[in-house]
């Protein structure tokens, strides 16, 4: 996590704060200024190195590369100051500041130290909204996401998809979908391999405090294999334009709207898409702990041919935090239609999604 160095830091002036005394600091400045900056120096760009009297890491923060200080969420920051690094599976010789700073205190150098960013465009940790799992998120992110579809009535099928999402400039991710079926037609044979490959590119058009809208445009490629049930055969466009609202309280709406466009439509016919989910999240110990976010999924599908009709399903779901660091969360829900359910089927869908610009998948679980 790119807070994990700051605080690291932030740890190493805690006795100088903490032996000036901290209550009569109020103002984010005055209590960076007190502890930090003697390291990080007072424009966040890092003391000069015999000034510090200790090593610093080739990987010192400079908080003025908005890199740095706007992908994490106020949340993030305020747990590691409040509960010591190993609270989010980092260095034991980052301390607790519980009993040093309030949480105003917090709140405050939290602020401070982020309004070092002065590039404009980048938008806040807070609009990386819980991953619902169909509709896609706004956020542009640097995350592995792994999907597992199984049907729940009807013939069997299992589908795994892999998804990987890389943040590049300001406002833009890259992404590649690689899904892998198995299908049953007939009982005693199956059909199994890699579905039809997508390569997408997202574009943040707008973000302010508490709303982000993005669009994607994406290419599929006919990688699989329509004889065995295996994709359509036939190059598809895909764009669609996705919305995330935060509002009070840790609730948060996300939509997206779009449409599949092949090349030739006697194979496989043009539609559109709406996707919605709504939820809340709710954090232990105290607010900055384990983060759970319930959610319901909204989904409509249309194909754009003489007589067809609307198919909506709706998505009871989760996702859970499971690693200390929050950079592993998983989610699970029940996609069951609501209309056409002749021929359409339940299916159960799980993920597990690794945020690996907060670390290594096997670190921060202790």
């Amino acid at each position: 996590m790119r807070i994990a160095i700051f605080l690291t830091a932030l740890a190493l002036r805690s006795a100088t704060a903490q032996s000036q005394g901290t209550a009569g600091l109020i103002t984010g400045k005055e209590i960076f200024e007190a502890g930090c900056a003697g390291c990080h120096g007072g424009d966040g760009k890092g003391a000069p190195q015999s000034t510090i009297g200790f090593e610093t890491p080739d990987t010192f923060p400079d908080f003025t590369n908005c890199s740095q200080t706007t992908p994490e969420d106020n949340l993030a920051w305020k747990s590691v100051i409040r509960d010591g690094g190993p609270s989010r599976g980092f260095s034991q010789i980052m301390p607790s500041f519980s009993g040093a700073l309030t949480p105003a205190q917090i709140e405050a150098v939290v602020a401070y130290v982020r309004g070092f960013c002065k590039g404009r465009g980048w938008p806040r940790g807070e609009l990386n909204l819980p991953r619902a799992i169909a509709t896609e998120k706004a956020f542009p992110e640097d995350e592995v996401v792994i999907t597992t579809t199984l049907n729940a009535n009807g013939a069997p099928g299992v589908t795994s998809e892999i998804i990987h999402e890389q943040r590049f400039g300001t406002r833009n991710q890259i992404e590649i979908s690689a899904p892998v079926d198995f299908q049953r037609p007939a009982p005693g044979r199956w059909y199994g391999g890699l579905d039809q490959l997508g390569i997408g590119l997202k574009r943040v058009l707008l973000a302010s405090d508490n709303s982000i809208l993005s669009a994607q445009g994406e290419v599929i490629l006919p990688t699989g294999n329509p004889a065995h049930g295996l994709g359509t055969g036939v190059t598809t466009f895909e764009t669609f334009a996705a919305f995330g609202q935060l509002f009070p309280h840790y609730t948060f709406l996300q939509i997206q709207g779009g449409a599949d466009l092949p090349v030739d439509t006697s194979r496989a016919p043009q539609s559109v898409f709406f996707r919605s989910a709504f939820g809340k999240s709710f954090a232990q110990n105290g607010g900055l702990g384990r983060l759970w976010s319930p959610m319901i999924e909204w989904l409509g599908t249309r194909d754009l041919g003489t007589g067809a009709k609307n198919d909506w399903d709706v998505m009871p779901e989760f996702q859970v935090t499971i690693s200390k660091r929050q950079h592993v969360r998983f989610g699970a829900g029940l996609r069951i239609p609501a209309t056409n359910t002749t021929g359409r089927q339940k299916q159960v869908m799980f993920y597990l999604l690794w945020d690996w610009q907060d670390g290594k998948l096997l670190e921060g679980w202790k």
